[in-house]
């Protein structure tokens, strides 16, 4: 029996159709958005899509970019110059344990790309995506699923996280731009 996730995943590379192989040189391999607020499930959505894709594909985690607990705005950003719309594709990885910019990595831009993470589903980001999806879960149980996975070294910080998505999801509407939006409820291939 398939996950939920898994599910949603199979769902999104039906959706995807013609435009997963980039078949025609010079063509643009397809881009997937996956936004969401903490704890709503991108992640392991992220994680069965990339299982699935048929062939090689990145994933990239905005976990890994975000420049501390108050860098929502600044990695939204950084996917848009750094990874979007450059012609020679990177990030950088952020330390968390230093609170300091790493390593930069190189992206293949002949790959698909999977963009996981609460600011990726901005306006200036979805205008250059494939495929912009939007995962929502209730407050209560995004909060417990968060707090489970990363443990007490999250919680002081979820009030401050949470304003952020607030902000970023007034400003830039990211269900609204979404071309896919997954519910707690919802059938797993949605028809939107």
């Amino acid at each position: 029996m398939f996950s939920r996730s898994a599910e949603r995943a199979d769902a999104l590379l039906r959706r995807l159709g013609p435009a997963l192989p980039s078949a025609s040189p010079g063509s643009h391999p397809p881009v997937v958005l996956i936004d969401g607020r903490s704890g709503s499930g991108k992640s392991e959505l992220a994680t069965a899509l990339a299982e699935r894709w048929p062939g090689p594909v990145t994933l990239v985690r905005l976990d890994d970019i975000y420049p501390g607990w108050d860098g929502l705005d600044a990695a939204s950003a950084h996917v848009h110059d750094h990874l979007l719309a450059s012609s020679a594709p990177r990030w950088q990885r952020h330390d968390w344990v230093t609170d300091t910019g790493a390593e930069w990595a190189s992206i293949d831009p002949a790959l698909p790309l999977i963009v996981e993470g609460i600011g990726s589903l901005s306006r200036q980001n979805a205008a250059l995506a494939t495929l912009r999806v939007w995962v929502e879960l209730d407050d209560a149980t995004r909060k417990q699923r968060a707090l489970a996975r990363d443990g007490e070294a999250y919680a002081p910080h979820w009030e401050r996280w949470a304003a952020q998505e607030r902000a970023f999801i007034a400003r830039e509407h990211p269900r609204a731009l979404a071309d896919v939006v997954f519910t707690e409820d919802d059938d797993p291939d949605p028809r939107r």
